[in-house]
């Protein structure tokens, strides 16, 4: 059964993923006070603890790069000590102020704002920056080792990988680096992709003391016709075929047993090209699979396979009374705790609310996020960015472990908003009292 969903339009964070495990909300990034410090969680993981004075002064920063006008209401600083009652309120406005910037494009995609996060995260974690070494693993589990610094950004990483395996500039960011956890059952699962504002090394080293993890190199985009720029390259379709090759070894995509038989026929002859272009005829192509979990549609508590991929959140429920195979198309979620849940239009007129309960709602979530910024780009005609195009110039406030704060700013770093020739209403945008955004605005439901 195929259906369409509408969205709507609300709720979505921008480019990037910011919630919290216990009371998460599609974008949200927020503290959660304990001991005199706030305690932020990113995409459902401890982050950092950050002070008071510390997030003053980013709040000051980032006045001085963006403007007062284009910053919602900070929390003012109190003379006299703090009741229970305001220390709460004053988590709350804090919680509200990291909020609404992280939705907003120009200042959460600024070193400003990545670099605040990033320094917080190495003095939360007490790690000095030194040279280390680095394994970062393909899906056929071959090892890439890197030289880094341990305090090194995503980006810095990942750069040190490609340029290490001969993967052409135009080509870095078409791949990403993904943390992944080993099962008990030994199979390995996607915890999430790795961002911007935190350290590979510091984040899969805390990640260490709840498991056995470790960081892949996997492709990340969702529209398969990007692998036509990538096939011409001889570096850039190995990964392409590596990835292609272990998720149809896993069953993530699918074939029937003579498509099955032709792929290991190309495989034995070496023929990468024509291995992947019949890999992408095949079902499930360059979906993500997550783990089974429950859903409360057509039943409650019925068991679902759930995977991600080609403009869809694909649902193949197993009861009784649905075919085990019979197919539920959705474009839209909420998440809330663990459970992730989707207002869909199942005919005219009529929406249902559909949950599901699952350890990896974030990462659904994240996944269906990403698709949407890959829409918008595509509409907007932009192409992936490339390594010359980071923006350099910016250096956000370190955080010291005295709690004092050092930092410069270049006032020529400036990141130009892709609306900021569209005219402004009275009530539009600009109003930071207002948590919204416009992810949508420019997507359709032919789009999805």
């Amino acid at each position: 059964m195929r259906t369409v969903g509408r969205s709507d339009r609300k709720s979505m964070g921008p480019g990037r993923f910011l919630c919290v495990r216990d009371a998460g909300r599609r974008g949200r990034l927020i503290p959660d006070f304990h001991e005199n410090s706030f305690n932020i969680h990113i995409n459902g993981v401890f982050h950092c603890t950050i002070r008071y004075s510390h997030l003053f002064t980013f709040y000051e920063t980032l006045k001085r790069e963006f403007g007062a006008g284009n910053l919602p209401p900070f929390p003012p600083k109190k003379f006299l000590p703090l009741s229970p009652i305001k220390v709460e309120e004053r988590r709350q406005h804090l919680e509200r102020f990291i909020q609404i910037v992280s939705q907003d494009p120009q200042i959460s995609n600024s070193d400003v704002f990545n670099g605040f996060f990033l320094n917080a995260q190495q003095e939360t974690q007490k790690e000095k920056a030194e040279a280390v070494s680095l394994d970062v693993f393909l899906m056929n589990g071959h090892k890439i080792t890197v030289k880094i610094m341990s305090t090194d950004q995503t980006d810095d990483v990942l750069e040190s990988v490609a340029s290490q395996i001969e993967l052409p500039d135009e080509f870095v960011y078409y791949f990403g680096l993904f943390l992944v956890q080993k099962e008990e059952e030994g199979d390995n699962s996607l915890v999430r992709k790795l961002q911007e504002f935190e350290s590979p090394f510091i984040s899969l080293k805390y990640a260490n003391k709840q498991g056995v993890h470790r960081i892949v190199l996997r492709k990340s985009f969702w529209d398969s016709s990007y692998e036509d720029d990538l096939l011409d390259n001889k570096v850039a379709m190995n990964l392409l075929y590596i990835q292609a090759v272990s998720d149809i070894e896993r069953l993530w995509t699918l074939g029937t047993k003579e498509q099955i038989k032709h792929l290991a026929t190309l495989q034995q002859r070496g023929s990468k090209r024509e291995y992947l272009r019949l890999a992408r005829t095949m079902k499930y192509y360059g979906y993500i699979q997550f783990k089974p979990c429950y859903t409360d549609y057509p039943n409650h508590g019925c068991r679902v396979l759930v995977a991600a991929g080609h403009r869809e959140l694909n649902f193949r429920i197993q009861t009784d009374s649905v075919p085990e195979d019979e197919e539920i198309i959705m474009d839209k979620d909420r998440k809330r705790k663990l459970e992730l849940s989707f207002e869909y239009l199942m005919a005219k007129d009529t929406l249902q609310w559909i949950s599901l309960t699952t350890d990896q709602a974030i990462l659904i979530s994240m996944c269906l996020q990403s698709m949407v910024d890959e829409l918008i780009m595509k509409k907007q005609g932009k192409k992936m960015k490339k390594p010359q195009d980071r923006p350099k110039g910016g250096s956000a406030p370190a955080v010291k472990r005295d709690n004092s704060y050092g930092f410069s700013l270049n006032k020529q770093f400036t990141i130009p908003s892709p609306d900021q020739d569209e005219p402004k209403g009275k009530n539009d945008k600009n109003d930071k009292s207002v948590i919204s955004n416009n992810a949508f605005d420019t997507i359709g439901d032919d789009d999805l």
